[in-house]
């Protein structure tokens, strides 16, 4: 029977109806939508024009897939493969799901799941990565605790050893009120910006003096978070002179 065949070739591919339908009308310049193939897979007949397409995109005969199932060997190996299918639709279907949430990311959330994603599949193959060595330019410290001075356009070449992503300065971070966050004497990234949005980890200069922090704006005001609860806010008001130079990369 068409609609079961047609089912069960789509799943075997680990397709969605929309996939199946953009695949088709790329290949063969045709109009075919997800309505249509939904209809098809519950028991409306296409035109035969659409099945020899159909039959023609996976690669077998017309007459293969429109011909209904008569031997118990055939019901025997269609049952089969509807089993393994389930189990290939279903992965199918969380994947298309994740992918259509990771289109609705902003660009730096979406990093973020790209990163993780790689390190799943790195544990799970059991990649191990090299720890790469390189140098970066150190413009100087900021504080995790008091407050520190940032360099003025001298910076220091220290070696490092990891990935360095894409970023305008690093700084080390001066004590603990970013844990578990960041670690003392930790080199961390930057790209400049003088503005952030809520929840953001910046860079910031505070009453002179520079510090990386959680920036907070919420119904309790604009105010400088330290993760390390043992640090007190700091709120960001006429009587402080504050600026944000840049938004930690993560």
């Amino acid at each position: 029977m068409f609609s079961e065949r047609l089912k069960t070739l789509r799943k075997l591919r680990g397709m969605s109806l929309d996939k199946l339908a953009d695949a088709l009308n790329n290949k063969y310049d045709t109009n075919i939508s997800k309505s249509m193939l939904s209809r098809w897979e519950n028991g409306a007949d296409p035109q035969m024009s659409y099945v020899r397409i159909i039959a023609d995109y996976f690669n077998i005969e017309p007459d293969d897939i429109i011909n209904p199932i008569s031997s118990k060997e055939e019901i025997k190996i269609q049952k089969s493969v509807n089993d393994k299918i389930a189990v290939v639709d279903e992965r199918q279907t969380f994947i298309d799901n994740t992918n259509d949430l990771m289109k609705q990311l902003n660009d730096f959330r979406l990093e973020k799941v790209y990163n993780y994603t790689e390190n799943q599949y790195n544990e799970q193959n059991k990649v191990l990565k090299m720890p790469v060595k390189s140098e970066v330019e150190l413009y100087g410290a900021v504080s995790a605790g008091t407050g520190e001075y940032l360099l003025d356009n001298t910076p220091e070449v220290v070696p490092y050893e990891g990935v360095v992503p894409e970023h305008d300065y690093a700084v080390i971070v001066n004590g603990v009120s970013m844990r578990p966050l960041f670690e003392d004497k930790q080199i961390i990234f930057v790209k400049k910006t003088f503005e952030a949005r809520s929840g953001q980890v910046v860079i910031a200069y505070y009453d002179n003096q520079a510090y990386v922090k959680k920036y907070v704006n919420d119904e309790k005001g604009a105010r400088f978070v330290s993760l390390n609860k043992s640090y007190d806010d700091m709120p960001i008001d006429e009587t402080h002179e504050t600026q944000i130079i840049g938004v930690v990369v993560l």
